[in-house]
C-alpha cells in the first residue's frame, strides 16, 4: 500500500473519532511574558497569538530561548510573568483540559527502548485516552511497517524520530508544540512530518514549532516569530 494510500485511509479513520478539539476555533494566546535564565533575560513583554488553522514558526539563534518558550507554551515551566491563555483561560487555572488539548515534542523522543514499537504506540494510546486506533496503519504511515514487534532499541535514529511523530497521529491533540522536529529525519521523514502539520492544520489543528531548516507549506497560515 503506498503511502498516499496509507495516510488517506488513517485520516479517514481519525476523523470518525473526532472530538470538540476540531469542531471549533481555539485560540493560544501570550500575554506579555518574561523568562530568563540565570542573570540573562531571554525575553520580555512577549505577546502573540495563534489561531485554528495555523502555524507559529519561532526563529531565532542558538540560546535564544527557542525551547524555553516552547516549554512555557506546554506548560512544562511558568514564566517569569504575564501568562499563556487557551481559549481566554490561563493555562494553569485548566491544566488538565489543557494537557489533553496538546500534544508536546522535543528533542528527546519520549519513547522507551526497552518495548517494541508497537508496545510504545500502546502506551501512548493508554495514556493520551485515544479512541480506538489501529496501531499498524499507524506505524505503515509513519514508515515503520513490519517493525511493530522490533525492540526499539534495534532503531536507527531517524527510526526513533519517525516512531515519536506517531504520537501526533495517536493523541489526536489539536495544539502540537514541536521543538526542531526533524531532528535525524532523513528526507522522506521530512516529507512525512511536513504532511502530518499540514493535515492537521487543514483539519482546524493548530501547529507551534522551531526549527533550523527551512519550512514551507502551501496553503497554510505559517506566521513567524523572531527570538
Amino acid at each position: 500500500m503506498s503511502e498516499l494510500l496509507s495516510g488517506i485511509i488513517l485520516l479517514t479513520y481519525l476523523c470518525q473519532y473526532k472530538d470538540t478539539f476540531f469542531t471549533k476555533d481555539m485560540i493560544l494566546e501570550v500575554k506579555n511574558i518574561n523568562c530568563s535564565r540565570g542573570h540573562r533575560q531571554l525575553f520580555t513583554g512577549l505577546n502573540f497569538s495563534l489561531n485554528s488553522k495555523e502555524v507559529l514558526l519561532v526563529e531565532g539563534k542558538n540560546g535564544c530561548g527557542k525551547s524555553t518558550l516552547l516549554k512555557i507554551l506546554s506548560g512544562l515551566r511558568l514564566p517569569d510573568g504575564g501568562e499563556v491563555m487557551w481559549n481566554k483561560e490561563a493555562i494553569t487555572s485548566i491544566s488538565s483540559e489543557y494537557t489533553q488539548r496538546m500534544v508536546w515534542l522535543s528533542h528527546r523522543n519520549g519513547i522507551n527502548d526497552s518495548l517494541t514499537a508497537k508496545e510504545n504506540i500502546q502506551v501512548s494510546i493508554s495514556l493520551s485516552k485515544s479512541a480506538e486506533i489501529n496501531i499498524n496503519e499507524v506505524l505503515d504511515r509513519v514508515g515503520l511497517k513490519g517493525y511493530a514487534n522490533t525492540p526499539v532499541r534495534q532503531f536507527s535514529a531517524g527510526m526513533k524520530r519517525r516512531l515519536a511523530l506517531s504520537r501526533l497521529i495517536t493523541q489526536q491533540a489539536s495544539l502540537w508544540i514541536l521543538d526542531e522536529p526533524q531532528g535525524a529525519l532523513d528526507k522522506a521523514g521530512i516529507e512525512l512530518l511536513e504532511n502530518l502539520i499540514a493535515e492537521h492544520v487543514a483539519d482546524n489543528g493548530m501547529v507551534v514549532m522551531s526549527s533550523h531548516h527551512d519550512v514551507q507549506f502551501e496553503n497554510i497560515t505559517v506566521n513567524t516569530l523572531q527570538l
